[in-house]
């Protein structure tokens, strides 16, 4: 095949893909906007297993939220997912699963009320965004990091409303909230209060008490 006919072949393949993007949008828009409770969207690693602290963190918070009237939104897959599904399975609340498709580590965890699958890791974002009232992040690695990078940059940007974000784990997080303040905010890589977009708390029931008092009115 010559170099065009490899350049059409791509570009038809590209059209084709955009109808799958749209209707991975139209899924999740459906399935999320039919919610009737608040969401809290929970990030956090799929390594930590049940005999980890992290977990029963999780599983803690989870259970929290519901009982504060909040449903939870995951990854969908285990580890620190698991736990927090679990956690608001179990309470009896709704718990939303995000799943991705990966060649390893992600399985959908049997925790879901309520459950969908992605190919494409930007439209999952949205969704993590779109209909949540505040985002919590437990210890975790670069997936996590990268969701909590996220956040804060759209809260930066006034991309969407300053909507509470929580660390979950004070030991944990310490260093990269230092960092950003220590080297990036002397660097003036940041603006003055971008520091403070998110906190650190050391306890599931401070991090929902910290989203129930931070919740912004949506309507504004």
């Amino acid at each position: 095949m010559n170099q065009q006919g490899i350049l059409d072949q791509l570009h038809h393949g590209d059209a084709w893909r955009m109808f799958r993007i749209l209707a991975e949008f139209v899924d999740g828009f459906e399935l999320l906007s039919e919610i009737e409770v608040p969401l809290v969207s929970v990030f956090g690693s799929a390594r930590f297993g049940p005999d980890h602290p992290t977990y029963e963190m999780g599983y803690e918070l989870g259970k929290a939220l519901v009982e504060a009237g909040y449903g939870v939104v995951t990854g969908g897959g285990p580890g620190t997912m698991e736990a927090v599904n679990r956690g608001a399975f179990e309470a009896g609340g709704v718990s939303v699963g995000l799943n991705i498709e990966l060649p390893h580590e992600q399985h959908p965890n049997p925790y879901q009320t309520h459950a969908l699958t992605f190919r494409y890791f930007f439209v999952r974002k949205v969704m993590f965004v779109r209909y949540a009232a505040g985002f919590i992040v437990l210890p975790g690695g670069l997936g996590t990091l990268d969701e909590l990078s996220e956040v804060l940059v759209l809260i930066q940007t006034r991309k969407v409303h300053h909507f509470p974000v929580v660390a979950l784990g004070v030991d944990y997080w310490r260093g990269l909230a230092e960092w950003i303040r220590e080297t990036m905010g002397k660097a003036k890589a940041i603006s003055p209060g971008d520091e403070n977009l998110f906190t650190l708390v050391d306890s599931p029931e401070e991090a929902v008490a910290y989203i129930q008092s931070h919740e912004p009115n949506v309507g504004s």
